[in-house]
């Protein structure tokens, strides 16, 4: 079992100059600076991104997802357009080879603005456009074009039926690129009315794409299974592919504060993550990221 984190690296964080991957800017700027500044802004960006990776090397972690936001306001441009982007293309490409020699397992996990289960055309197109972004990035990197490096997503949304939105979410996948096809997963959500593992089997025996269990989601949304038989059915849809599940716990719970929503993520893990026996790689959506990550080993060393 590997253990990841997501996105944000808080030991690097706080060196100077700061090692971020996030560097953005709001849309009047975009609108003023334009694409050249969004190109030196992706080009600092993975550079840091390197950087990251070769901490997580030295520290003994294999498994990250990278931010969406490594290009500010991809939606607005194609990536070949970047004045930087020959520079940007072959930085992305020695990312590759560095992740291929240390083996590590590197993922996506777009925003909620991502809806293919919408009945707006508009949304839809905007989720394709989106995803192929995500998908062009894993293929400049040299990922492979499996959920091993999944591009993960949750269906967003009902609209009064759930089959006919799962129906539509199926119907839209066969408009997406090869590069997000082959990578393509969905989660399940942590609201009664919305999507459980059970639910989401429904996608995948339609499409085939396998599905992620998120621990915490499944709490509050079980679909009739327990945690485990909800996650070993999860790990079915995985193929040959090592499963990813997500772990986190409840903020309210951790604090002792009812006015804080449960589903919220805590900082830190204080629970040990039982996966009944399978073998599958743990994403931990603690706020504290690798901090968390590395609390936790610490204290479960011998259960590892």
């Amino acid at each position: 079992m590997n253990l990841g984190y997501a996105c944000i690296n808080m030991s690097l964080s706080k060196e100077k100059p700061k090692v971020t991957t996030n560097r953005s800017m709001i849309k009047r700027t975009f609108i003023s600076k334009g694409i050249d500044y969004a190109s030196e802004l992706s080009i600092l960006n993975v550079r840091d991104l390197i950087k990251i990776i070769q901490w997580n090397e030295n520290n003994g972690i294999k498994f990250f997802r990278m931010s969406s936001d490594i290009f500010p306001w991809a939606s607005e441009y194609k990536l070949s357009d970047l004045p930087h982007y020959i520079r940007i293309k072959h930085l992305l490409s020695g990312l590759g080879h560095l992740v291929k020699k240390y083996g590590h397992r590197i993922t996506f996990h777009p925003g909620p603005f991502n809806v293919l289960v919408s009945p707006n055309d508009n949304v839809v197109e905007n989720t394709i456009k989106d995803l192929s972004n995500h998908g062009e990035i894993f293929d400049l990197i040299g990922l492979s074009r499996t959920p091993y490096n999944k591009i993960n997503i949750h269906c967003n949304g009902v609209y009064g039926d759930k089959i006919s939105a799962m129906d539509r979410f199926c119907k839209n996948f066969e408009r997406l690129p090869k590069s997000v096809q082959t990578r393509l997963t969905v989660e399940n959500d942590d609201k009664e009315s919305m999507y459980s593992v059970k639910d989401l089997m429904y996608i995948h025996e339609r499409i085939g794409i396998p599905i992620v269990f998120d621990y915490h989601h499944h709490k509050f949304n079980t679909g009739g299974l327990t945690e485990e038989e909800a996650l070993k059915l999860a790990a079915s849809t995985w193929g040959d592919i090592k499963p990813v599940v997500h772990y986190s716990e409840s903020k309210s719970l951790h604090e002792n504060n009812d006015t804080i929503k449960p589903q919220a993520h805590s900082d830190y893990i204080s629970e040990y993550i039982n996966t009944y026996g399978v073998d599958v790689d743990v994403m931990l959506e603690a706020k504290k990221k690798e901090l968390a990550l590395i609390k936790y080993q610490s204290t479960n060393t011998l259960l590892i």
